[in-house]
């Protein structure tokens, strides 16, 4: 036999030894870099923590599986992002939870486990109209989270755990932007102000803070104007609603009145005059909305059914029927009934020397010895008693003196407490300063106490 053949040398036998030497540093690296590398599992959790971060606070979220959760069970599919199934509907007028429920295919059982969470529960039970709520399934079908948002800027959000349901509360703070308008009344206020880019709401807002000062049923005049500052909520760059008031001017029949926001300590919302007077004084101007008017105060007026010359002692405001009617301060009331003139009427006592009279009434909300605050709803118009239409007659009494609601002197409020005083300043200074470089309205405002 021939003697076994040599084997051939292999390729890397051929290389020369400094390029043998390249190959290896190479070979070392690749096995550094690919130990770093995750293995498939860990890969796959990290995907499943990348999906289960929380979505906007904004609209419901998908439930989501805890990290310590994965980590205890690395290979379970069961903890997994489960397929979930979102249902909405709007609060309808009469709808509670139960109906809401049950439209959307929720059983009895399902209402009793959300109304008794843990926390949050009145919400609940206080539902309205326009609002929304969701619900949530998972792949099962099972109940596992319940949205209910009340704006934009608030919801309640309820999850099942291992002891029930938790509610939440979730309020979103938006950006705020003043905002400035202004406005001439050549038509009527609500058109004006309306044109001008005014809601409703913000115009009723404007009159109620100087609704003490002005009767915007009778003293608007061609002519009259107004500027106003509020702030504009936005949210993620989206209007979302108007927040309040900041400062405003209004000027009627040549006088000009100047309010200014003050936050009191407690965090409510009181509006004052530049140097430190509440606008809210003892009594309205008007206690109504402002609406027209059929007569002016005037003590020689022919009565429109007895057709003769007889004291008109007060003010007629035609409105429609049913329109609430306030009381104009505080106060008792010492009489509430009917009678063949007056046809309904209520009568208040403001401490020992104003009383204030409300005639024609189409019900009456109040009863004799019930202390009355300002503002309280007290009845609706009517056209009771000798009443030609829909109208409410009011009567303001000095000492038992008739006098003209609309003209008549009121007490003085007093000003700001002189502890608030800094405060004040600190707050209503660049309110005041905004709305005078907006509107070129110089605006006189309290000085530093020392």
């Amino acid at each position: 036999m021939q003697a076994s053949q040599k084997q051939k040398p292999s390729v890397a036998s051929k290389l020369p030894k400094k390029h043998i030497a390249a190959a290896t540093v190479v070979a070392f690296c690749l096995v550094g870099i690919t130990s770093f590398l995750p293995s498939k599992n860990v890969q796959a959790k990290r995907n499943v923590i990348a999906i289960d971060l929380p979505a906007d606070a904004q609209t419901p979220h998908q439930a989501v599986n805890s990290l310590s959760d994965i980590a205890a069970h690395p290979d379970s599919t069961a903890l997994q992002p489960q397929p979930l199934n979102w249902k909405e509907t709007t609060i309808t007028s009469g709808d509670n939870l139960t109906t809401i429920f049950k439209r959307l295919g929720l059983t009895a059982s399902d209402v009793y486990t959300v109304a008794n969470a843990s926390s949050e529960q009145k919400p609940l039970q206080r539902l309205r109209p326009g609002e929304r709520i969701a619900i949530c399934l998972n792949n099962e079908g099972k109940l596992v989270q319940v949205k209910y948002t009340r704006s934009s800027l608030e919801h309640y959000l309820y999850e099942r755990g291992g002891n029930g349901f938790e509610g939440k509360k979730v309020i979103l703070q938006p950006d705020l932007i003043p905002i400035y308008k202004t406005a001439i009344i050549n038509n009527s206020l609500s058109l004006d102000a309306n044109n001008a880019g005014l809601s409703q709401a913000k115009i009723m807002e404007l009159a109620s803070i100087f609704g003490w000062d002005i009767d915007f049923a009778l003293d608007i005049r061609k002519g009259d104007k107004f500027s106003v500052l509020y702030d504009e909520k936005f949210l993620n760059g989206e209007l979302v609603g108007s927040g309040d008031i900041l400062a405003a001017t209004f000027t009627n029949q040549g006088r000009t009145f100047s309010a200014v926001r003050f936050i009191e300590n407690d965090g409510s919302i009181n509006y004052y005059t530049p140097d430190g007077k509440p606008m809210r004084k003892a009594f309205l101007r008007a206690p109504l909305d402002f609406t027209r008017i059929s007569s002016n105060f005037s003590l020689r007026r022919k009565h429109p059914l007895h057709k003769r010359i007889k004291a008109h002692r007060g003010v007629d405001y035609a409105a429609p029927r049913g329109t609430p009617v306030y009381a104009a301060g505080d106060g008792k009331v010492i009489a509430s009934g009917y009678s063949k003139a007056n046809g309904n009427y209520v009568f208040i006592q403001h401490g020992g020397k104003y009383i204030t009279k409300y005639l024609h009434l189409n019900k009456r909300l109040t009863h004799k010895g019930k202390h009355i605050s300002q503002g309280k709803t007290i009845g609706t118009v009517g056209s009771t008693g000798y009443a030609t239409g829909p109208h409410l007659h009011y009567e303001f009494l000095v000492n038992g003196v008739h006098r003209n609601p609309r003209t008549v002197k009121l007490p003085d409020a007093k000003t700001i407490a002189k502890h608030q005083h800094d405060e004040f300043l600190t707050q209503t200074v660049p309110l005041l300063s905004q709305l005078s470089q907006h509107s070129g309205i110089l605006i006189a405002q309290a000085k530093p106490q020392d």
